[in-house]
């Protein structure tokens, strides 16, 4: 995968654009265990966050999601980059201006290889605003012509941890505007990092096209029942009705659509290619320091 500018001794240089985040954090510790080298694009490099990758090694190149010039610099000379946008907080117009920013960025630059992270389904009409913003980046992305591969994670099983799940008079309560029954497939943040950096580092069947990835899929009767053998408490699911939060807009869509069966259509194949120990939902558990109600 290295460019003929790159010495054949050494690490290849990845960029990574949301390396402060979780996900690109996890990208970010892939790499780094792989021995590549990497550049990351951060807002303040005086914030915590930041001056922890610097500490580990990254390169931090300053700027924003959508400044050219910061853009520009954080490209130069990598051997492969990867990029991810978030509808939080500006928008999903916003998250899809940064999308473009990013592309029309790497293009000139010559970047030889992108991964764009989006979400399963994005290709799909889902119709849900945070998937549809993606699929405009993607839409950009073919344009440009550009080296890239789209990888497309399904639901975080990190997000678990949120309001989704809590602890009520010593039993586990999992809530979902989800009817029982209907699997949803989901997948570790961990796992999203080293599917990218199997990517980015090259030779991987995937390159060049999409891959939708996923660890587990599950009922919502099944993912209390891992929560609270997890937590050692017994343990139940509670199915809410879409009304309960349509006041939440694009998260009320996002579990419309989950419901309209086959929503996520993971490639777990795929996915054991990449990842050879992916979590299930119970390794996830297993491996992460939450409790629910902590």
């Amino acid at each position: 995968m290295s460019p003929s500018s790159t010495p054949a001794t050494a690490a290849p240089l990845i960029a990574v654009v949301g390396g402060t985040g979780h996900q690109g954090g996890s990208v970010i510790d892939a790499l780094l265990a792989q021995g590549a080298r990497v550049r990351a694009l951060v807002r303040d490099p005086d914030r915590p966050a930041a001056r922890a990758l610097a500490d580990r090694g990254v390169e931090l190149s300053v700027g924003g999601f959508t400044d050219p010039a910061a853009l520009g610099s954080l490209f130069d000379g990598v051997d492969a980059a990867f990029a991810m946008t978030t509808p939080f907080p500006g928008g999903t117009a916003q998250e899809s201006a940064s999308g473009i920013a990013i592309a029309d960025a790497a293009a000139p630059a010559g970047v030889p290889h992108l991964v764009f992270s989006s979400v399963g389904g994005a290709e799909r009409a889902s119709g849900v605003p945070h998937f549809e913003s993606k699929r405009r980046v993607e839409e950009h992305i073919e344009t440009l012509g550009i080296h890239h591969t789209f990888l497309r994670p399904v639901f975080f099983m990190d997000n678990l941890s949120g309001f989704m799940t809590s602890v009520e008079n010593g039993q586990v309560v999992v809530r979902m505007a989800l009817p029982d029954g209907i699997p949803l497939q989901m997948v570790a943040v961990r796992d999203i990092g080293r599917a990218a950096a199997a990517i980015l580092l090259g030779g991987t069947e995937v390159e060049g096209s999409s891959v939708e990835i996923a660890g587990d899929t599950l009922t919502g009767s099944q993912i209390a029942e891992a929560i609270g053998e997890h937590a050692g408490l017994p343990a139940r699911y509670e199915a809410l009705p879409l009304e309960a939060i349509a006041s939440f807009g694009d998260m009320a869509e996002m579990f419309r659509w989950f419901a309209e069966t086959p929503a996520y259509q993971a490639d777990f194949e795929a996915t054991r290619a990449l990842v050879p120990d992916a979590l299930d939902l119970r390794g996830w558990l297993a491996s992460s320091n939450w409790h629910p109600g902590a």
